[in-house]
Order: C-alpha cells, then sequence, then structure tokens
C-alpha cells in the first residue's frame, strides 16, 4: 500500500483549484446578467430556436438587437455549461497530478482558468458567427488533457 505524502508545493495547487471556483461564480453572474438583457425568465434555459428566428426576421416587431441579446445569452449559458461539464474532471486530475508534479499540476490548472475566461468572452463577443470566438480559450483543453494523462502517471507511481 502507497502512503501518500503532500509535497511541499501543493499548496499551489490547492490554489490552483480555488482560482476555479471564482471563474465558475464569474460565469454565473455573467449568464445571470446577460438572461436579464436578453429578458428569458426562470426557469428557461435557454433562447429557444424559434426565439432567436422570429427576432431576427424582418416581419417581427423584434429588432436586431433583440435577437443579438437572445444569441449572446445563449452563448453565455452554454459557455457556463461547458465549464461544468469539465470542471470535475479538472479539479481531479490537478488534485491528484499535484501528488506528484505539483508545479506543473499548479500551472496547467491556472492555464485552464485563465483559458476559460478566453473561452466564455470569446464565446459571447462571437455569438452571431456561431461562438467561433471560443476557439481562442482552447489552452483550457490542453492544459485538462495533459493534466488527465499527467495523473495517470502520478497513479501509476503510486500503485506500482
Amino acid at each position: 500500500m502507497a502512503i501518500i505524502q503532500v509535497p511541499d508545493q501543493y499548496g499551489y495547487v490547492l490554489a490552483a483549484a480555488v482560482s476555479t471556483f471564482f471563474v465558475g461564480i464569474w460565469h454565473g453572474a455573467r449568464v445571470g446578467t446577460f438572461r436579464k438583457a436578453a429578458k428569458i425568465p426562470y426557469p428557461f434555459e435557454y433562447a429557444s430556436y424559434e426565439q432567436c428566428q422570429t427576432a431576427s426576421s424582418s416581419s417581427s416587431s423584434s429588432s436586431p438587437a433583440t435577437r443579438s441579446a437572445l444569441m449572446t445569452f445563449n452563448a453565455a449559458q452554454r459557455a457556463h455549461q461547458n465549464f461544468n461539464e469539465n470542471h470535475v474532471t479538472l479539479l481531479g486530475a490537478m488534485l491528484i497530478t499535484g501528488l506528484r508534479f505539483p508545479v506543473l499540476a499548479a500551472t496547467l490548472g491556472a492555464a485552464w482558468s485563465v483559458n476559460r475566461v478566453v473561452y466564455a468572452v470569446g464565446y459571447t463577443r462571437s455569438a452571431e458567427e456561431g461562438g467561433k470566438g471560443r476557439y481562442y480559450g482552447a489552452g483550457a483543453l490542453l492544459a485538462q488533457y495533459t493534466l488527465v494523462l499527467v495523473s495517470v502517471k502520478a497513479v501509476w507511481d503510486l500503485v506500482v
């Protein structure tokens, strides 16, 4: 049985983990702001396809600004959900990797947090063009996948 000893630099890993909590809170606040601007009431999660299409038709009493608000809200909501979909895996991989490679884990965790913000901002700023701006935050995926792979090595070192 392996004895797990927390490395001296593990505090950096925990700091990077805590940074992800603030990014999640920021996402939620952003979605709330865009929800209000789009006038999407709770409990509706998104503006529907029909709402977006109706807002963009010339025969509608809605305006291009309404369509833009709806699309931006949807993009912010999707960015937040994508954050939530990846957050647990990232945290687990970072905490495991940090047991063996704390500086690498903390660096990749911090890079993930920064890139999640870039992803969200890029997504909402390019919502009407399909959210292509989210690709500027692709470093988050690289950081996360690297952490997952290195976590396998960290576990291997503990088990073997």
